[in-house]
This record gives C-alpha cells, sequence and structure tokens, in this order.
C-alpha cells in the first residue's frame, strides 16, 4: 500500500539510515551512561523495593 506513495518520491532512503543513526547514537549515548554510572547508587536502587527501613547484615555466614 505505502509502496505506491514512495514510489515518485526521490531520496526516500535517507529516512531508514537517519532512523538507524538515531537508534545506533542512542544506544552508544546509554551503554555509557550505564558503565559510567555511581556503582554505589545502582545498589542503593536495587535494594530499595525490599527495603523496609530494617538494617540488615549481609556478611553473616547464617544459613536461613
Amino acid at each position: 500500500m505505502f509502496k505506491h506513495y514512495f514510489e515518485g518520491a526521490e531520496n526516500v532512503a535517507i529516512g531508514p539510515i537517519i532512523g538507524l543513526v538515531i537508534f545506533f547514537v542512542f544506544f552508544l549515548v546509554l551503554l555509557y551512561l550505564v558503565f559510567k554510572a555511581d556503582k554505589g547508587f545502582i545498589k542503593k536502587m536495587k535494594d530499595m523495593p525490599l527495603d523496609d527501613g530494617t538494617v540488615v547484615n549481609h556478611d553473616s555466614n547464617e544459613k536461613a
């Protein structure tokens, strides 16, 4: 259906190329931010859903 709309248009191939470049740049920036992120902040955010305000000692060798 859309093929007929693009048959007469010139430089139609530039759209997918621009989309690919934006997609690639977005994920490069995302990878940079993930590897550059503060590990303490990531650990804090990871433990946040389970935090009920009590202090838990993770270094003990006790089995539950």
